[in-house]
């Protein structure tokens, strides 16, 4: 499949990470083919064997400003609703993918944009970011799984605050409140958010996948029961692979 706005990349001198780059200038805005784009990108990082973490970028000037406004108000009821709906799968499919996420966070990352950060498992960022939940600035809200990831992580009353202000965050706010994890020079945000991944590159898949989904919610203690089963049965059968080399040798 040919992708206009978000692309997928690996790097030679970092085995193992790869990286989903969002490139829409000059905001990087959210529209229904970037979105669409995302979701299909998002499930490709997932499948790869060759991808153990990933870097989500939306380039060295700005991460996400949000919505397309201009797109937004073309549309009728039934489209804004399909609209929602797309924006709201293509979230869910980078918070779905079942390998450690950093989103590597520069400028802004505004409404929907900062829903798409929270949807990776950590966040760096540059020290003079701008965050901020938006949507009720346009009169509009963000959508309830975005609403309850934002809640569990900063706390209701915080995010109420947020939300029904939509005003914008400064870069160590954005650290006191657990928006973001880590707050470096404008210029290393990439390196870092790099650095962080690199962590990861080398970790049994199969096992962060279930771990991830059990610390999320999307799974079951039957499922992770089951899982944890498979686990142990591809710990045991290494090991005896590799008991059977030593004995060989």
């Amino acid at each position: 499949m040919t992708r206009e706005f978000v692309s997928v990349h690996t790097h030679g001198d970092a085995p193992g990470v790869g990286v989903l780059l969002l490139s829409r200038p000059p905001t990087n805005a959210l529209t229904r083919q970037l979105c669409r784009e995302l979701t299909a990108a998002a499930a490709e990082v997932d499948a790869r064997d060759d991808i153990h973490a990933v870097i989500l970028f939306g380039g060295h000037e700005i991460f996400c400003a949000g919505d397309d406004m201009p797109e937004l108000l073309t549309l009728d009821g039934p489209g804004a609703a399909i609209a929602a709906q797309i924006r709201e799968q293509a979230i869910d499919a980078v918070a779905s993918i079942g390998k450690p996420t950093v989103a590597a966070v520069t400028g802004y990352a505004l409404g929907a944009g900062l829903s798409l950060a929270l949807a990776a498992d950590a966040r760096v960022a540059g020290d003079n970011v701008k965050v901020g939940a938006t949507e009720i600035l346009a009169g509009l809200v963000p959508g309830e799984p975005e609403l309850v990831r934002l809640a569990g992580l900063i706390g209701r009353s915080r995010a109420k605050e947020l939300v029904f202000s939509g005003r914008f965050v400064g870069a160590e706010e954005t650290l006191e409140l657990g928006l973001v994890d880590e707050l470096v020079a404008p210029d290393g945000v990439y390196d870092a958010a790099l650095a962080w991944a690199r962590r990861f590159a080398e970790v049994p898949s199969a096992a962060v996948a279930v771990a991830k989904a059990a610390i999320d919610g999307r799974c079951g203690p039957g499922e992770s029961v089951s899982a944890y089963v498979e686990l142990l049965g591809e710990v045991q059968r290494r090991s005896g692979d590799d008991a059977a080399s030593f004995r060989l040798g």
